[in-house]
């Protein structure tokens, strides 16, 4: 096993904005990015509201994409490029002076957006707009790259279930560089319908912006967002080589599979404590170490209610003096864009000291008494944070991002 795996770049689209810096700023200002839906009519939908990104995007993207290859992309294929060139740019990685066959790409892909709001697909474009390995496929012949490139998934948690595949592969020397993430929406109107048959999505649809309240004592469902992360993970070795800036350190991770429900996690939190054990076992962190916890914090009941439950499981008395709060809260729920996102919100909360706030808490649940940090941002000391992120099918996932 190597040396240490570290964070040299990140890029985001989100609700909140088309790049790193604007969609980070939004946060630490505690803005929401849900507003009512405009990719279809959704008059007749029970929830007519998501965090769509920014209509620009439409022109946006084509200064990075060329006009053939976009045709044979997905409106969410080309959020992940967006995504992915913006963080091999904010790394200053060179591919040029790489060896290009330890450099790889994973990708958590729920699904690649090809619904009814895809719009000019031709029927030669189908395929390639379908196949769920298209994400890792582009971005891996974009920079010519000959080490692995595939796809993860794992419901919500796909995207931190890439991170850990990355950490592993630099951990056991199969690469120096590993450009992970994912991008997914599902902003349209049949799996708006499906979730709503679940009760799964929030019907508070006025005001837009109050919907997504993690932890909240009226929460009534996750608000979908949509949007990219990725985030590129190189070994120390390499990333001192280069001179790089290096935003945090990858520590360890706990993955785990609930075996109990497709759609409830275990009951009063005990498969999400497990995974969070796992995590601070396999990085070697105490909890007496850990100062934030980014949390999957949906604004589901069942979720609100287990996270907490596991996070007083885990540490004890000490979980009150724990920071906890939801990025969800702003940006909606990413799926399988969410791990990567929030652990790029994670490892920015390690490098500025700045813990972002879980908005709309006006109605704390009485159960739930965790430090949710409510409503703004927060100047604190940040040396290890973790980043909870929980799938249907009971996929669970743990990161560990320690200051470097």
């Amino acid at each position: 096993m190597s040396g240490k795996v570290v964070v040299t770049g990140m890029g985001i689209v989100s609700s909140l904005g088309l790049d790193l810096e604007t969609t980070w700023r939004g946060l630490v200002a505690g803005r929401s990015g849900v507003n009512y839906i405009t990719l279809f009519d959704a008059s007749e939908n029970q929830t007519r509201i998501a965090g769509e990104i920014p209509a620009e995007f439409s022109e946006h993207y084509k200064l990075y994409i060329k006009k053939r290859a976009a045709g044979q992309m997905t409106r969410v294929t080309k959020m992940c490029i967006v995504a992915a060139k913006d963080a091999v740019r904010h790394a200053g990685i060179d591919f040029g002076q790489m060896d290009k066959t330890r450099c790889s790409v994973i990708m958590g892909v729920v699904n690649t957006g090809n619904s009814s709001v895809e719009i000019d697909t031709t029927p030669q474009n189908t395929v390639f707009k379908s196949m769920s390995n298209a994400m890792s496929a582009w971005v891996s012949l974009d920079y010519q790259l000959m080490g692995p490139n595939y796809a993860i998934n794992t419901a919500c948690a796909s995207s931190a279930y890439a991170l850990a595949g990355g950490y592993d592969m630099i951990r056991n020397d199969q690469a120096d560089v590993v450009i992970v993430g994912g991008a997914d929406s599902i902003i349209n109107k049949e799996e708006i319908e499906g979730f709503n048959a679940l009760y799964a999505l929030s019907v508070q649809n006025d005001p837009p912006e109050k919907a997504s309240k993690p932890f909240a004592a009226d929460r009534d469902g996750f608000v979908i967002g949509e949007g990219a992360g990725v985030i590129i993970l190189e070994s120390e070795e390499s990333a001192l080589r280069r001179g790089a800036t290096i935003y945090s350190e990858l520590a360890g991770y706990g993955l785990s599979s609930e075996g109990y429900n497709i759609m409830a996690p275990m009951k009063d939190g005990e498969g999400m404590a497990f995974t969070i054990n796992k995590a601070l076992k396999s990085s070697g962190v105490a909890m007496e170490e850990v100062d934030y916890i980014n949390a999957h914090g949906t604004s589901t009941e069942l979720n609100d209610r287990y996270e907490t439950l596991a996070i007083k499981r885990v540490f004890g008395d000490r979980a009150s003096q724990i920071a906890v709060s939801s990025t969800k809260s702003m940006l909606g729920h990413t799926i399988g864009a969410a791990g990567t996102i929030e652990g790029i919100v994670t490892s920015l909360s390690v490098y500025h000291d700045i813990i972002t706030p879980t908005i709309n808490l006006f109605h704390p649940d009485p159960d739930l008494d965790l430090d949710f940090v409510p409503h703004v941002s927060r100047n604190q000391k940040v040396n290890i944070a973790l980043s909870n992120s929980f799938g249907f099918g009971g996929h669970n996932a743990t990161l560990v991002f320690r200051k470097y």
